[in-house]
């Protein structure tokens, strides 16, 4: 009996070790707001440039998360002693991006709902 539960547990446990690790925080749009308030806080757009140039929150910088170095570019642009707030459009993207930044030892921090709750919350934007 003891062979059948370590044979499951060891099963289990190289299961889950395959799975892409990273935890970040989802926020609602007041919480983000709050949270990019802080200075050191760094703002990542993580749509395309198209939709980065329509609007985007004051301050973000822009690395579309569907291109293929976008661990690269962001391991070259932002520093990871500092947190990062990301977002996109509806909160799809945003979650692929943070899980792939915090596995790689960023603290993250995403909105859920993405740019579009931002817009219709009355947020502000830079065009």
């Amino acid at each position: 009996m003891n062979y059948l539960f370590t044979g499951m547990f060891v099963f289990f446990s190289s299961l889950f070790s395959c799975q892409p690790k990273g935890d970040y925080i989802t926020l609602s749009v007041d919480e983000f707001e709050t949270l990019i308030k802080d200075k050191h806080i760094q703002r990542l757009d993580v749509r395309t440039l198209g939709e980065y140039t329509e609007g985007h929150i004051s301050g973000a910088l822009n690395i579309n998360v569907l291109n293929d170095s976008f661990a690269a570019m962001a391991d070259s642009t932002l520093q990871k002693s500092e947190p990062v707030a990301l977002y996109c459009r509806s909160g799809k993207r945003s979650k692929k991006a943070a899980a792939i930044l915090s596995s790689k030892g960023y603290r993250v921090y995403e909105l859920g709902e993405g740019f579009n709750a931002w817009l219709e919350s009355g947020k502000e934007i830079e065009e």
